[in-house]
């Protein structure tokens, strides 16, 4: 059973078109507590959205984890974790953060509470949200 995320990086330092550009990478943004610790509960399989912080602030794209987490492989202490993103596609339409917070499904979602965390899960119903949103069909419900 995958499980639904969101994604944030700052297009200044890594722009999700990178993702496409290479297919498959390393996805290395976290560095906070908080997030490390959802990071842990990210699963290869899990459906990403991918988002850019400011100065842009929108949904940008569709992502999948390609691996579960693992140790930075670059770092001594192996302290802080990191995983494999596989791209999936653009969204035909990126989705302002003003949008994402005015919508009624999304206004309790957890990233919007934090928006500075680097990562925060979705549940399926605020990722169809968003997906509908953009103009994709949402994922049939199981």
């Amino acid at each position: 059973m995958s499980r639904f995320w969101i994604f944030a990086a700052d297009p200044t330092r890594y722009h999700w078109d990178t993702l496409f550009v290479k297919g498959k990478e390393l996805w290395e943004g976290v560095r906070n507590a908080a997030a490390q610790r959802y990071l842990k509960h990210v699963h290869k399989g899990d459906r990403i959205v991918c988002y850019h912080s400011a100065p842009t602030r929108s949904a940008y794209a569709l992502a999948v984890a390609a691996s579960d987490p693992y140790p930075h492989p670059d770092e001594q202490q192996r302290k802080f974790l990191v995983v494999n993103l596989k791209a999936v596609e653009r969204l035909p339409r990126p989705v302002p953060h003003k949008e994402l917070k005015a919508n009624r499904v999304l206004r309790r979602m957890r990233f919007l509470a934090k928006p500075r965390q680097a990562l925060a899960p979705l549940t399926e119903h605020e990722y169809n949200e968003i997906l509908r949103l953009s103009g994709l069909p949402p994922l049939p419900f199981r």
